[in-house]
């Protein structure tokens, strides 16, 4: 019989945000989030200035926890959930640890998207659901030996998930996404009528 392995896996972790750490206030989240983007001239400067749609605080702030309490309870649930996955992953971390350098919010309209890319400088990278309205963007991966396939044919339909070129997942509100920070992803175009919010973040070893 053949004896075929599955080499070099990439992982992607899915679990809800209250399943550890201290429960977040999903409605208080939403409103911080709302209030502090309404408040950062700088971000919203910094958007206008490179055609961002949307807001996002990712260049002009770097202090949430410390602005808003329910922040902080936040990246406490995010160093639980990092923590599992560094597990998973097999991590041999030696005297440092994965620590917190970025968190930043994200609201994307009706017809923004967030194109393709990558995490430089980072470990683990991810994002927690704030709100997801009916018809948001799911996040969309993509295998990082697209470039290197060449002549390779296309996947089946039905081809399990492992061996899919591109992969969607769909979170609710109150779900947590991790990945590897080398792992090329986007959200494409929002066609919800509401804004979709979320909370993004990179940890480093340090």
């Amino acid at each position: 019989m053949s004896n075929i392995k599955s080499l070099f896996a990439t992982r992607l972790y899915h679990a809800k945000l209250s399943a550890l750490g201290k429960p977040i206030d999903g409605a208080e989240l939403l409103t911080s989030c709302l209030v502090i983007a309404d408040d950062d001239e700088a971000g919203q400067d910094w958007c206008e200035a490179n055609d961002f749609a949307g807001y996002t605080s990712y260049a002009s702030l770097t202090d949430l926890p410390w602005r808003f309490p329910i922040f902080a309870d936040l990246v406490t649930a995010l160093d639980a959930h990092v923590a599992e996955f560094a597990q998973d992953l097999q991590f041999d971390l030696g005297d440092k640890k994965l620590v917190l350098d970025s968190l930043w919010i994200n609201i994307l309209p009706e017809g923004g998207i967030h194109t393709g890319h990558i995490h430089p400088h980072s470990v683990i990278s991810g994002t927690t659901y704030v709100a997801m309205p009916e018809g948001a963007s799911a996040i969309k991966f993509e295998d990082p030996r697209s470039a290197m396939m060449m002549a390779a044919p296309t996947r089946i339909k039905d081809a399990r998930d492992e061996m899919k070129s591109f992969f969607y997942a769909a979170p609710a509100v109150g779900d947590v996404l991790l990945w590897e920070s080398w792992l090329r992803h986007e959200v494409p175009m929002n066609m919800a009528e509401d804004e979709r919010v979320s909370v993004s973040f990179n940890y480093g070893w340090e």
